[in-house]
């Protein structure tokens, strides 16, 4: 009997773990956990709410024989006490619980946002640093998470430890909470309507991967079952994006920018409230590095059933449908 314990499956890669793992014969009991247990019915799963900054998980993880840990917080940004609280203390705690119950195996999500500045004209393996960004939030905590796994890791040998770290991940209910997360309640649905897309900023460095939500939980799904596997993945899908393919894509013009200008506007907008992506996530964007995939296909046996553009258009279609789903974290009314 299998039993796996989702910490975080409210949201927009939790939710699809859960179905990818409760589609597989292997699996046969799943726990989900968040702050809130939602009214969302998943077969073979019990809800269980619980904080991880505060909550007694090592009871909730007793009897597992993995756990997923996806918690994470990008919002509310102008909060750092809020967000390291969640992703590096309440991390911390998920860890020490799993040593805590004897779990013998852990998933962990990285990020593609953990990596050091690299190369955007070739792809870099898992061995590339995860030092991060220093002016991004997200990128920092992601690096200093992972140095608390490699502690985890040197103090209990014995667990199985999977890191994946994948590229943006999109699907088409996750367009409320992708919408309230990065572009906030003035950004006008209009502009992800079919054809409003008239041009495309055209920014110097700017190459990015993407992967569809459900491609992510199929690798999730396989580093769970699969018991030999252990270390980092880079998870993305082809192709990689830029001005020139997203232009072509929607029939768009590209407008030159310089990333210094596209910068300050988006500090001055995030300083005054208008919208609540700090200017942390384009110097990501502009310095993380392409990743190699080729552990995850050969290794995990994982091939992406979508492109990364139709993971990016299936987002713009969710934000204009207002694509949701009925947990605390998808909800369109959160």
């Amino acid at each position: 009997m299998t039993r796996v314990v989702v910490v975080g499956a409210t949201g927009n890669v939790g939710t699809s773990v859960l179905r990818a793992l409760a589609a597989d014969d292997a699996v046969d009991e799943i726990v989900g956990v968040a702050r809130r247990a939602p009214g969302l019915p998943v077969p073979k799963t019990t809800w269980v709410a619980a904080d991880i900054e505060r909550s007694d998980l090592a009871t909730t993880f007793g009897g597992a024989d993995c756990v997923v840990h996806l918690a994470w917080r990008i919002q509310p940004s102008h909060d750092m006490a809020v967000l390291r609280g969640t992703n590096i203390t309440g991390t911390a705690r998920v860890f020490r619980a799993v040593a805590d119950a004897g779990v013998p195996a852990l998933v962990y999500a990285s990020s593609v946002g953990a990596y050091s500045a690299g190369p955007q004209d070739r792809r870099v393996d898992e061995s590339w640093p995860t030092g991060g960004t220093p002016s991004s939030f997200y990128a920092r905590h992601k690096a200093e998470a992972e140095r608390l796994l490699d502690r985890f890791e040197a103090e209990h040998a014995a667990v199985r430890v999977v890191r994946l770290r994948p590229a943006l991940t999109f699907k088409r209910t996750s367009g409320e909470e992708q919408r309230r997360y990065f572009l906030g309640r003035l950004f006008p649905r209009l502009l992800a309507r079919r054809g409003a897309i008239a041009v495309v900023p055209d920014l110097d460095g700017l190459r990015f991967q993407a992967v569809h939500t459900d491609d992510v939980a199929d690798a999730y799904r396989r580093a769970v079952i699969d018991s030999g596997i252990s270390g980092a993945f880079n998870v993305a899908a082809e192709p990689v994006l830029d001005a020139d393919l997203i232009a072509k894509a929607f029939s768009a013009r590209k407008v030159p920018i310089p990333p210094a200008v596209a910068r300050g506007g988006l500090a001055a907008s995030w300083r005054l409230r208008l919208q609540p992506t700090p200017p942390g996530w384009l110097d990501m964007g502009l310095s993380v590095p392409l990743m190699d995939t080729t552990r995850v296909r050969t290794e995990l046996g994982w091939e992406p059933r979508h492109s990364s553009m139709a993971a990016v258009r299936e987002l713009l279609t969710g934000i204009r449908e207002r694509a949701s789903e009925p947990t605390p974290a998808l909800s369109g009314r959160s």
